[in-house]
């Protein structure tokens, strides 16, 4: 699956350390930060609804949520 790239090396590195990071608990599987930061971005960029988020970012839903906890 392809991925799409959004932001350079070295854009994230200046973001990097201020995104959620697992805590080690047991559940869910942790999201990997980047793709989910890009999934938003590319849904802004875009113009698109949630749902027609591609499924290279992964379940809309999860995308979702990060959007809302990190606008808060």
């Amino acid at each position: 699956m392809t991925r799409f790239r959004l932001l350079t090396d070295a854009q994230w590195s200046l973001i990097d350390g201020m995104l959620p990071r697992p805590t080690g608990r047991p559940g869910r599987k942790f999201s990997d930060a980047r793709t989910m930061l890009e999934g938003i971005i590319y849904r802004y960029r875009c113009g698109i609804a949630w749902r027609d988020l591609p499924a290279v970012f992964g379940p809309w839903q999860t995308v979702w949520t990060w959007h809302r906890r990190l606008a808060t």
